[in-house]
């Protein structure tokens, strides 16, 4: 153990590190719930609950026990929040994907992800982009997921002539959510441990009761088994979507690994760096020592995740709890992992927690995100300007792909026009040059 994870020499014990592994895991365990919103039954994709779940739990599992052996970072890993809502309403909504196909695409862009890193040109593709429109990126997806969590909970509504409105407040579910949304609040402003996962059991125990003891649907369905069991039948399904993904035409092909790379790895890449910051491990300069190790971590455990059947695997900035509490070596993370696959026994109680106890988690997660605004200079327009143009985008057009295409399109318009053309890293013309592949060149839909 003192070999593998040098606890004396980061001034630690085990004690402390299996302690700061049970707070991340609490901390993060809301995603075994919550990615089921994106990936389940009922959504665009449409995948088994249960194969959701289990996927879940092993690709996270997997991507922690990862990265922890190979830096020694007590950091953890799982299908990422807004990563899955992109495999959700870009792959599969918009363009058109069967759920097999979109977990190729992954599959495909976790292996370009590992030729990228060991050859070094992620790093220079993450130099390229300003940091400005990097927590732009992050805000943008902190809203569009809120926007989700708000009509999941039944709170928006577009029957009244307007575009967007208030839902009927008088709905079961609905009040059910609003009454999660209040029990998430306090628990996070109250600092407690694991709050949003708390809040998921605690709305889940409310809606039970009020459920089945006064006869209100609160969307919850007994289980059919008590005996826990994992489902498999996504394992392996992403290599039976190559064949619908190559079949498409070139350019289709070409638009979504662009649109799922050029996401995946910007936010990965701001996730990782925002859990090494809050850590405290960045350097001077504002580098992450093993950043190159830390990004082959995630890059190997989004194409297993793939595999298993799930959408992209990512650092957690959730990690920092676990941190907070004393966590500084990996095996915080092989704590954390070995959480992951005990949770595999929760499949009997997965019909016990309703969409309403799911949706306050992506508002309240949406409100953490947009933390990133009060780093972007709002007093200098050239910055402020395609910084909004990335964050507003993504909630009003449904999409985190346009989003980033037109903020980075304005980005480099904003540069040219006020002659400050020499903050544009080459790279930046590349990225823009493929949006504009992707948008204007026509070419058949799926």
């Amino acid at each position: 153990m003192e070999k593998l994870f040098k606890l004396k020499e980061n001034n630690t014990t085990v004690r402390t590190e299996i302690i700061a592994g049970l707070t991340t895991f609490f901390t993060m365990a809301y995603i075994i719930f919550v990615n089921q919103t994106f990936l389940g039954k009922g959504t665009p994709v449409g995948m088994p609950n249960i194969a959701v779940m289990t996927a879940t739990c092993l690709s996270a599992a997997f991507g922690t026990f990862l990265i922890g052996f190979l830096t020694n970072y007590p950091l953890a890993q799982a299908p990422g929040m807004g990563l899955n809502a992109v495999f959700c309403y870009t792959l599969c909504l918009t363009m058109g994907l069967s759920w097999k196909a979109a977990l190729a695409a992954v599959f495909i862009a976790g292996i370009f992800f590992i030729v990228i890193t060991v050859t070094g040109i992620r790093k220079i593709i993450v130099d390229a982009i300003p940091l400005t429109l990097k927590k732009a990126i992050s805000a943008g997806i902190g809203l569009f997921i809120a926007l989700i969590g708000f009509n999941n909970a039944g709170l928006l509504s577009s029957e009244k002539g307007t575009i967007i409105g208030m839902g009927a407040l008088n709905v079961p579910t609905t009040l059910l959510a609003l009454f999660g949304l209040a029990l998430t609040i306090i628990l996070v402003v109250a600092k407690v441990p694991g709050s949003l996962f708390i809040s998921i059991i605690g709305t889940s125990v409310v809606g039970c009761i009020v459920q089945f003891a006064f006869h209100v649907n609160m969307g919850i369905t007994r289980p059919t088994s008590w005996i826990p069991h994992v489902d498999f039948s996504t394992f392996g399904a992403c290599f039976t979507g190559f064949k619908e993904l190559f079949s498409a035409p070139v350019l289709a092909l070409v638009s979504v690994m662009i649109t799922l790379i050029l996401v995946d790895m910007f936010d990965t890449i701001g996730t990782l760096i925002g859990a090494a910051n809050k850590a405290g491990y960045l350097d001077e300069d504002g580098n992450l020592p093993k950043v190159e190790k830390a990004m082959l971590s995630d890059a190997v455990a989004t194409s297993v995740g793939a595999v298993f059947g799930t959408s992209t695997v990512t650092t957690y900035v959730e990690s920092t709890a676990g941190i907070s509490v004393g966590g500084k070596t990996g095996l915080t993370s092989f704590t954390t992992g070995a959480c992951f696959l005990l949770a595999l026994l929760l499949s009997p109680v997965i019909g016990f927690v309703p969409t309403a106890a799911t949706a306050p988690i992506l508002i309240v997660v949406g409100v953490m995100m947009c933390s990133a605004l009060k780093d972007i200079d709002w007093d200098d327009l050239a910055i402020a300007i395609p910084s909004f143009v990335t964050i507003i985008t993504m909630p009003l057009f449904y999409s985190i792909t346009d989003g980033l295409a037109f903020g980075f399109a304005s980005y480099v318009i904003v540069m040219i026009a006020t002659k400050r053309i020499k903050e544009i890293h080459p790279v930046m013309y590349v990225i823009v040059a493929l949006f504009v592949v992707k948008y204007v060149l026509p070419f058949v839909k799926f």
